[in-house]
């Protein structure tokens, strides 16, 4: 129970690495607000959660859309008066429309731009704050292989990606004297149904080919990324600030 009546905030908490890491914080303790725009998606999240036993609440969220943001935060504060972590996990990636800068349509670009780095903005604006006044705690944000190398083919992904791993260091370098820590988790290859969509669906994909170049010869699993962001969300993590924790089986060391 080593989050033992905490209060988190999960982003895309009701589907893939998110419902993961929503149902282990619950086991762990947690009071877990589950911000997702898929109501039935996050309906069905909070009541397994509750039949189990845990503390959950689907706050129906969209992040591209700062009002529904604040508007979020505000019902935490209102239900718990307090936040102790915030992980940003909700983010897209649109397969076989992101594609090279000279190929890629505006609307393309601002969609993912409003999802995994507006999006990201605008959970911060509006839940550090909560964090501070609640005596601090941490925010855990999320990247991708694509923030630490080039992957052709989805520039769009990989600029918000890179962001998110800068706009990391920057809050961890600022609000640290608050008592915040800033942390980043950069998965692949995890497999989730955003990753068959994207991957499985690409008649080039040879997932055969990419398994034998992978060090650990497997698919991750949303699981294993959950326990990640638990130590990142735990006071086992109290000393780290600013660090990028990649969760990749070793891809983006060969």
């Amino acid at each position: 129970m080593c989050l033992k009546e905490k209060v988190i905030a999960i982003t895309g908490g009701a589907r893939g690495i998110g419902l993961a890491a929503t149902e282990l914080f619950a086991q762990e303790g947690a009071l877990v607000a589950i911000m997702e725009i898929d109501e039935q998606a996050g309906r069905r999240a909070e009541t397994a959660i509750r039949d189990r036993g845990g503390q959950a609440v689907f706050i129906r969220t969209d992040v591209a859309e700062e009002a529904s943001v604040k508007e979020a935060f505000a019902a935490i504060d209102r239900r718990w008066n307090r936040l102790d972590c915030l992980y940003n996990n909700a983010s897209i990636f649109l397969g076989g429309r992101d594609r090279p800068v000279g190929e890629l349509e505006p609307e393309v670009w601002n969609r993912i731009l409003s999802i995994n780095l507006n999006g990201l903005f605008y959970c911060c604006r509006h839940g550090i704050p909560l964090i501070v006044r609640s005596g601090g705690g941490s925010v855990i944000n999320t990247s991708s292989s694509a923030g630490l190398i080039g992957i052709p083919g989805c520039d769009a992904y990989t600029a918000t990606k890179g962001a998110a791993i800068a706009l990391t260091r920057s809050l961890a370098v600022e609000y640290g004297p608050h008592k915040v820590r800033v942390n980043c988790i950069a998965p692949a290859a995890i497999l989730t149904d955003m990753v068959k969509e994207s991957n499985f669906k690409d008649k080039s994909f040879d997932e055969r080919r990419f398994l034998q170049t992978t060090p650990v010869r497997r698919w991750g699993t949303p699981e294993e990324v959950a326990k990640v962001a638990l130590f990142l969300a735990s006071d086992d993590s109290s000393y780290l600030n600013g660090t990028i924790i990649v969760a990749d089986g070793g891809i983006t060391i060969t």
